[in-house]
């Protein structure tokens, strides 16, 4: 990614802070960034441009993102297309995200991972090659439910995006050409009821190391 030149001041500063509270984090020896939020929180842009302000202060830096650990189409969709609770409790395959990623990374890991397992749009295995990071790399992952119980204690530091839903669904039609931006269209329910029950279970909002307002991308602002 690039460095992001076109960033206002604000977005900068923010993403000089986040990167400072990164370095202080000791390794051991990895240290795991989690960023997580809505659909259309703006989760990827960020995580993509803190990774960008590491690596230019000099970290080595591991990016991935949740979705490379999705579960195959027939098994996410076993409840029902339009299933909120098969939304939030089968759509990533778990068991692979902590043995390719999270442990290898994790406490007295051995740094050997794989960024990703499956293309979810093409529904096929895609197995990443097996990959080397140094002690002292930062991984920074992105995506959905990253504080749901069986993630907890993973992250070193995570970040909660918080967004309007009705911002985040304009920003998911303009993503993707598609969709509708009413919460309430029944096109969204699997969508927006997934994300309030994971947000009643797990309080992502209080479990998240730092919560950051990023309704106003040019002007976000960390509010704890």
């Amino acid at each position: 990614m690039p460095a992001f030149p076109r960033a206002s001041a604000a977005r900068s500063a923010l993403l000089q802070l986040l990167a400072e509270k990164v370095e202080a984090v000791v390794p051991d020896p990895f240290v795991r960034v989690g960023v997580d939020g809505v659909d259309g929180a703006g989760k990827s842009v960020l995580a993509d441009e803190l990774a960008a302000v590491l690596r230019e202060r000099g970290r080595e830096v591991v990016r991935a993102s949740v979705d490379g650990f999705h579960r195959p189409r027939a098994l996410r969709y076993a409840r029902g297309r339009d299933d909120p609770e098969g939304f939030y409790r089968d759509s990533h395959d778990l068991a692979a995200l902590h043995r390719e990623l999270l442990q290898p990374l994790g406490p007295s890991g051995h740094g050997m991972h794989r960024r990703h397992v499956l293309d979810v749009a093409g529904d096929r295995a895609d197995v990443a090659e097996q990959e080397v990071a140094v002690a002292g790399a930062v991984l920074i992952v992105d995506g959905i439910f990253l504080h749901r119980p069986e993630l907890r204690g993973c992250w070193s530091l995570s970040l909660w995006l918080q967004v309007q839903r009705a911002t985040s669904l304009r920003r998911c039609v303009a993503r993707d050409g598609a969709g509708s931006p009413d919460p309430a269209a029944a096109s969204n329910r699997r969508y927006v009821e997934g994300q309030r029950l994971y947000v009643r279970e797990a309080a992502p909002q209080l479990r998240a190391t730092h919560v950051i307002d990023n309704e106003d991308l040019a002007a976000p602002v960390l509010l704890r």
